[in-house]
């Protein structure tokens, strides 16, 4: 497993080491205690894996949670997507920058994103599955939304049209009119 920080110290790609031949290939996705020692730097316990399926142009995010925050192991299992993390610590020299990430299926790449963090993405191939581990059960009433093109915040999306959202993310806030962590 191969560990590259990011222009924000907690935030981490990690990269794993793939054995491949004509079969195919095989690679360990996750393992405790490597995690533990070389990406998080402390214990960590997931307590739930999600698995979504989106279409090309589909954004999802930025969303956060003000109670039972959840750290998050993500990755992408078919297609690509420009996966985004923002911190939200309202105490933290990199309040409101963030974190942008190609995953796809052919980069085996995946990015580790701590608690206090706003996470998106954006779905850059056909159609993209996408999997991760969280850390904290999922609280819908205590989850955030931050609009996807905050201007206080930047994010250079990806973005060749105009993006299709949820309800929820079409009526989301900007940065400064949301609750921030820690």
């Amino acid at each position: 497993m191969k560990v590259i920080d990011t222009a924000i110290a907690d935030v981490k790609i990690v990269e794993p080491t793939v054995f491949g031949d004509e079969r195919g290939f095989f690679m360990e996705t996750w393992q405790q205690r490597m995690f533990e020692e070389l990406v998080a730097g402390k214990p960590t316990n997931f307590v739930q894996d999600n698995h979504s399926k989106s279409k090309r142009g589909i954004l999802r995010g930025l969303h956060y949670q003000t109670e039972s925050t959840q750290g998050k192991l993500v990755r992408v299992i078919k297609g690509e997507v420009f996966d985004v993390a923002v911190d939200v610590r309202k105490n933290s020299p990199t309040f409101g920058q963030w974190v942008g990430e190609y995953l796809s299926a052919d980069n085996k790449r995946q990015l580790w994103i701590p608690e206090g963090f706003a996470h998106g993405f954006y779905v850059t191939s056909e159609e993209a599955e996408f999997v991760y581990k969280c850390t904290n059960y999922y609280n819908p009433k205590a989850e955030v939304s931050i609009i996807w093109n905050d201007p206080d915040i930047g994010i250079e999306w990806p973005i060749v049209e105009k993006p299709v959202l949820s309800e929820k993310d079409m009526k989301a806030k900007g940065i400064n009119g949301v609750e921030s962590l820690l």
